[in-house]
């Protein structure tokens, strides 16, 4: 049984979520908060002195007690007599580990150390923009001052660490009166003797500091607006940022594949519609929570929303050059034989005046939260440059930060990604059927999946089964109509960054003899499934090729295609038309490293979309068996005897784009169980 939870954990963990809900107070995965309390010790039985900290990962919102690192508070404070100083603080990171209480929970983060030395009993670090604010203004130190009076000191900036901890114990042991610090170009700690005291204490820092700035502030802080440079209206906005959306992957993409997230919030286009938003985002991010995600500066286009499509993307291709050049110099400039190798240079962010904002990451989680991280940003610099001027730690600092030998310990511990990990897919018909189990496949293997299917109550459905927004997103389309397949794709670009992976999948089957099929059965099976399938290759084919990656289109045929069954002249007519696709898309399409291949199954009966339609009584009355003995019926008449399901078709997808048959397009799997009659010969 597991030991009851300490009534102090209990107390720090509700804290953690109140403050951790809001995003004044903190942004995702930044700051931590901890708990001094005595405990019992299991092996004397004696009492013992323990601090509870959110260890290193996660987030405040939603930390749990398995997320606490737990150390013994006279063995954490006894590391100050062997502490060798700041030129080998990181060495006191492993230190940390001999000072664990029992199995000691999560790793511990380098903020320890804050919490441990300062002699309170609740300690919370966070980082509010409000704080940010004075914490990177040009005069900060005198800015605290008059905010908070003698209630909040001033804290130089310090890199986080050992060193840090014991300047901010000193400067509250010489400040009794006071309830917290502004930590120079970095954040704000907290501290009180209970929970409820530390929580009051670090909101009323934070809230101090939004009134403050709020009252002191001019009204203009990123200068006058700029005439043409509004934000275009949401419409031609939204269309404007899916065209650029393709050029903008293969940017963010040329060292490693990205995954990328789009936001037109309001904090964005008002930044990039005035006068001084190049100057500031030249100067970089400030907090250092910010930069290890949004990269040391964005890409910033530098031409007015109504220039060309074709204007903006040629400049876009000239800015990267010039990024990526200057982001080498900035490694070349600070780097040390120490150093871990350039991380890439692409950038992380990307602004698009009138537009809105791209950003990028391994997934589709990291490059949301890059973007959150610009909005902090954003935010920052406003309220330093109402009150004062935006000055964000230099750059040689930043790169010690970037390339911290700990931060890259910390990557090198995350686990190996998954096969179709920074890859997105679209699969057609994938509310039911083939289509569910593919994108259920898919994702489980690390990709990101557009649920595209007629039904939008059922791809709604499996987009939540899926995970939610960050992993899958529901699109309704009819592969019939061009315009209704663009906005499709357009949905994907602004969803995930692009499209890497199609698959062909929605259909529809008629199973009737030639003299009772009608021309309209024809037209009906043709447009959905062979007018379909073109049409989805034709536009998955203009994203993949401006992307410059390569990628996958798979054609979920049929057995039917090489060898059909009776009474379904019109089905297999189509699907012998997908199978030409394929062979004719695949000589097409390589020289830009697109691969296209198909599967063709047979007889799946259980779980199929077009078999629960009709279909399936259809073709059990054609074979004259009972439709619930259909999947049985189709079993026997195979080599192997086994009925085919959705899982093994969502198997051969995998297959063909999980990355071990890198040389091979134009191929068609049979996933039948064995028909002698469709192999290919």
């Amino acid at each position: 049984m597991a030991p009851a939870t300490h009534p102090e954990v209990a107390a720090l963990l509700e804290r953690a979520h109140r403050l951790g809900a809001d995003p004044r107070n903190t942004n995702y995965a930044g700051g931590n908060a901890s708990a001094k309390a005595t405990a019992t010790d299991p092996v004397t039985g004696g009492a013992v002195d323990l601090m509870w900290v959110k260890g290193s990962g996660g987030d405040l919102g939603t930390l749990t007690e398995a997320g606490l690192a737990v150390l013994r508070l006279d063995r954490l404070r006894a590391l100050t007599a062997v502490y060798p100083g700041p030129e080998r603080e990181d060495e006191m990171v492993a230190a940390f580990d001999y000072c664990l209480h029992g199995k000691g929970g999560a790793a511990p983060s380098i903020d320890t150390a804050m919490h441990g030395l300062v002699d309170a009993a609740h300690v919370d670090h966070l980082h509010p923009d409000s704080g940010i604010a004075l914490a990177c203004a040009a005069d900060g130190e005198k800015l605290t001052q008059e905010c908070f009076g003698d209630k909040v000191a001033w804290v130089p900036w310090r890199r986080p660490g050992f060193q840090l901890g014991l300047d901010i114990a000193a400067i509250k042991e010489a400040n009794p009166q006071a309830v917290g610090v502004i930590l120079g170009g970095h954040g704000i700690t907290a501290w009180g003797e209970t929970s409820e005291e530390c929580e009051r204490n670090a909101l009323w820092i934070i809230r101090t500091a939004e009134e403050f700035l709020e009252r002191q502030g001019r009204q203009d802080p990123f200068g006058a607006p700029l005439a043409g440079w509004e934000p275009l209206p949401e419409a031609e906005r939204r269309a404007r940022a899916a065209a650029l959306a393709p050029v903008l992957r293969a940017i963010s993409s040329q060292d490693r594949p990205q995954v990328g997230h789009f936001t037109d919030s309001a904090p964005v286009l008002d930044f990039l519609a005035h006068a001084e938003h190049p100057r500031l985002a030249a100067l970089g991010t400030s907090c250092p929570d910010h930069f290890l995600r949004t990269k040391v500066r964005p890409l910033v286009l530098d031409l007015p929303p109504t220039a060309p499509l074709e204007d903006a993307v040629a400049r876009l291709e000239e800015l990267h050059a010039a990024y990526r050049a200057d982001y080498q110099a900035y490694y070349d400039r600070h780097a040390t034989e120490d150093s871990p190798a350039i991380r890439g240079a692409d950038p992380a962010i990307v602004l698009v005046p009138g537009v809105g904002m791209f950003s990028y990451g391994k997934d589709k989680q990291t490059a949301r939260v890059a973007g959150e991280f610009y909005v902090n940003a954003i935010n920052v610099m406003r309220g330093a440059e109402a009150v004062s001027a935006y000055a964000p730690i230099n750059e040689a600092e930043k790169f010690r930060i970037e390339y911290w030998a700990l931060e890259e310990a910390k990557l090198q511990r995350m686990p190996k990604p998954k096969p179709l990990a920074t890859r997105i897919a679209l699969v057609t018909g994938a509310g039911s059927g083939i289509g569910k189990a593919i994108a259920h496949r898919l994702v489980a293997e690390g990709a990101c999946v557009v649920v595209a299917d007629l039904n939008e109550e059922n791809a709604r459905a499996v987009a939540e089964e899926l995970g939610g927004p960050d992993r899958a997103v529901a699109v309704t389309v009819d592969v019939t109509g061009e315009e209704a397949i663009r906005a499709a794709f357009d949905e994907a670009l602004l969803a995930f960054g692009g499209v890497d992976l199609v698959v062909n999948n929605a259909g529809i089957s008629i199973s009737k003899p030639l003299l009772e099929t009608t021309a309209r059965d024809w037209d009906l099976q043709h447009d959905i499934m062979a007018r379909g399938s073109f049409l989805v290759s034709r536009e998955a084919a203009r994203v993949l090729i401006a992307q410059k990656l390569g990628g996958d289109i798979v054609y979920i045929a049929s057995k039917n295609a090489v060898f059909a069954g009776p009474n379904n002249i019109a089905y297999s007519a189509t699907k012998a038309d997908q199978a030409h696709q394929v062979r004719l898309l695949a000589a097409e399409l390589g020289e830009h490293g697109i691969r296209v291949n198909g599967v063709n199954p047979d007889g799946v009966v259980r779980g199929s979309g077009i078999f629960s339609s009709g279909w399936g009584a259809q073709r059990a009355a054609t074979y004259g068996v009972p439709e619930e003995k259909l999947g049985e019926f189709y079993a026997q008449r195979t080599i192997l005897k086994r009925e085919v399901l959705p899982e093994h078709v969502a198997n051969a997808v995998f297959a063909l784009t999980g990355g071990e048959l890198t040389h091979t397009t134009g191929l068609h799997v049979p996933v039948d169980a064995g028909v002698a009659a469709a192999f290919l010969r």
